[in-house]
């Protein structure tokens, strides 16, 4: 498969102006708190924390956390596995997860309670892009960047077995074609 095969879904200048819309809302609702912490989801919200965390005019901090709903293929399981736990201790914190993609509502109803039981003064979430056709549970996205179709995308840190991640858009790709 080849980059230039991919059919664009979401253009770069039409994530620019989502991520800038973002943050500034992020930027307003957090104006007062003083030490809000960015949880971004590993591997795949990096690009979209980076641009999001460049553009906030908030104190903040960043730290990491990765997970895993996917056991070898392209649909996730529901099981979701902590594979990297965060460094940084959140109780009495403004938390913030960054997510790339909201599929089924497993991964983040997971982390949304494991990070609730450490205590932090508020818990919020934003996600890039969501599929609500593919839900199987209730997950409530605080700020979100775009609803899509039930379609394999990648690009802006969405991958496909690892590839994909660092194009500037997002792209449909069908996994079975290549």
């Amino acid at each position: 498969m080849r980059d230039q095969a991919l059919e664009v879904l979401i253009s770069e200048d039409e994530i620019r102006e989502r991520v800038a819309a973002l943050a500034e809302r992020i930027s307003s609702d957090y104006a007062q708190a003083n030490d809000l912490l960015l949880v971004g989801v590993l591997r795949g919200a990096f690009i979209f924390l980076a641009d999001l965390a460049r553009l906030l005019t908030v104190p903040h901090k960043i730290d990491f956390i990765s997970l895993s709903s996917y056991e070898r293929g392209d649909r996730p399981t529901g099981a979701v596995r902590l594979l990297l736990d965060l460094r940084s201790e959140i109780e009495g914190r403004d938390i913030l997860i960054v997510e790339d993609i909201v599929d089924t509502g497993h991964t983040l109803e997971y982390l949304k309670q494991s990070l609730s039981a450490r205590r932090p003064a508020s818990l919020k979430t934003c996600a890039l892009t969501q599929k609500p056709a593919r839900h199987e549970v209730p997950v409530e996205i605080d700020y979100l960047g775009f609803e899509i179709p039930d379609v394999w995308v990648v690009g802006y840190g969405l991958d496909f077995e690892d590839r994909f991640r660092t194009l500037p858009h997002i792209a449909v790709i069908d996994p079975t074609s290549g």
